[in-house]
């Protein structure tokens, strides 16, 4: 601490001869000057306090005694010792270098925190050119996306198109529901009424017979056999 001390003040003065050679005027020579002298005084009677190290009779902690702390055993605190008393310490200076164990762990933390220039420079190569890959792919992704994007543009405005169409096909085919039921029973239904729900379903069996019929006429046409029509379904006799 004393050193560090001195040090600094040691700096002060330089730079102030550096000042006062600088200086012309004899004011400024002489405050300068005057300042120097107390800087020195001051410098001079600094007394730092000396440590507190008792060589004649310094404190061993007993390891064996179970009223020690156990910080007071360890390998750390006999560094501390021997650096504060020497050999006055009693602890044998070999004993303080680190184990083959602690030396490979120090060694591994070394080369982990503070690699040789040579591995930290393929390491930045490596890390670059990782990053250089990732942003190519990620390049080569948009482009291929980019250019499937019309094709999107034009299957989305399709798929638009179809569900606008559905839901108007499925509009007019309900109202026509509802109007031919008007006419079969002389008043609106509501479309979950049971009525309503049966005349549905009678007619949507009626629609998938005429669909099975249509087919049997093509085949029976494309094989030259004449074609004999059905007998009158349930539905139409209602009807007439």
């Amino acid at each position: 601490m004393a050193a560090s001390v001195i040090c600094r003040r040691t700096l002060v003065i330089c730079d102030i001869f550096k000042k006062i050679s600088t200086h012309k005027t004899p004011h400024s020579a002489a405050t300068a000057a005057s300042y120097l002298n107390g800087l020195l005084l001051q410098t001079a009677s600094y007394n730092p306090r000396p440590l507190n190290r008792n060589l004649k009779d310094p404190y061993i902690p007993d390891k064996n005694s179970d009223e020690t702390p156990e910080w007071q055993k360890t390998s750390k605190y006999d560094n501390k010792l021997y650096g504060r008393y020497g050999s006055a310490s009693g602890i044998n200076p070999a004993s303080l270098w680190p184990s083959h164990a602690e030396l490979d762990k120090i060694i591994a933390e070394e080369n982990e925190w503070q690699p040789r220039l040579e591995v930290m420079l393929n390491n930045i190569a490596a890390r670059e050119k990782e990053e250089a890959e990732k942003r190519l792919a990620k390049e080569k992704l948009i482009a291929a996306n980019m250019e499937k994007m019309p094709k999107m543009i034009a299957d989305w405005r399709k798929e638009k198109r179809e569900a606008k169409q559905k839901v108007k096909e499925e509009k007019a085919r309900r109202d026509k529901l509802l109007a031919e039921a008007r006419e079969r029973f002389g008043y609106a239904l509501d479309p979950r009424s049971p009525k309503f729900l049966e005349m549905v379903a009678e007619i949507e069996k009626e629609e998938k017979k005429k669909r099975k019929l249509m087919k049997r006429r093509l085949r029976e046409e494309q094989a030259g056999v004449p074609f004999t029509p059905p007998v009158s379904s349930n539905l139409d006799s209602k009807k007439t």
